[in-house]
């Protein structure tokens, strides 16, 4: 067992339930396939990490993915409450560095994560800033419970809300580059996941069930 850890949010890949914004516009089962291949991008970068690594799967453990890996299932009502969860288990088990991604990031990679541990010697929180307002990835060296409780889950403001805390709180943090999530249609066409896809493109272009 390694001092760090990385814990992967994932939503159980069924039809009609994952990135619901983005099927009003391709379809559910494109929107299927593109979530299967944000979970395999995701799937890769992780995997590439030396790093030990916890999936948690939204209902039910799928064991096609991650082989080999420790899985399973969010426990809390909300977001926070089933990421604090994770991140409490994983001190528990004596890990001294975390941090957590999900799996909407067509732009992820190892170095991203490896960047993340870094910062992690000397500050207390690293927040990877999503273009949408949010973050893609957090990253503790030690657990804030705060950090999780009372917070606008999906909205536009949850990065800018966790960092005036962060502040009044004197709490060490730093930030990453800024990447994009892919929620709706626009995301997903100006992604360089589109862009250089052509099997892709022809996909999406039948853009109804």
């Amino acid at each position: 067992m390694s001092e760090s850890l990385i814990i992967v949010f994932v939503k159980n890949a069924t039809l009609g339930k994952v990135k619901t914004r983005l099927a009003k516009t391709i379809g559910n089962k494109n929107a299927l396939y593109i979530y299967k291949t944000l979970v395999k991008i995701t799937e890769n970068a992780t995997n590439n990490s030396p790093i030990d690594k916890h999936i948690y799967f939204s209902e039910t453990i799928d064991e096609t993915l991650w082989k080999n890996t420790p899985k399973y299932t969010q426990k809390g009502i909300n977001l926070g409450e089933r990421m604090k969860n994770a991140f409490q288990k994983g001190f528990h088990d004596g890990y001294k560095h975390i941090v957590l991604i999900g799996t909407d990031l067509p732009d992820i990679t190892t170095s991203h994560l490896q960047q993340s541990f870094n910062h992690l010697k000397n500050n207390t929180v690293v927040l990877g800033p999503a273009q949408d307002g949010g973050y893609y990835l957090i990253g503790l060296s030690k657990m804030i419970t705060f950090i999780f409780n009372n917070k606008p889950w999906s909205k536009p403001n949850l990065l800018e809300n966790t960092i005036n805390e962060l502040k009044d709180k004197k709490i060490a943090f730093t930030t990453l580059n800024t990447l994009n999530d892919i929620d709706t249609f626009q995301d997903l066409v100006t992604s360089k996941l589109y862009q250089s896809n052509t099997k892709l493109q022809e996909t999406i272009k039948q853009k109804h069930d």
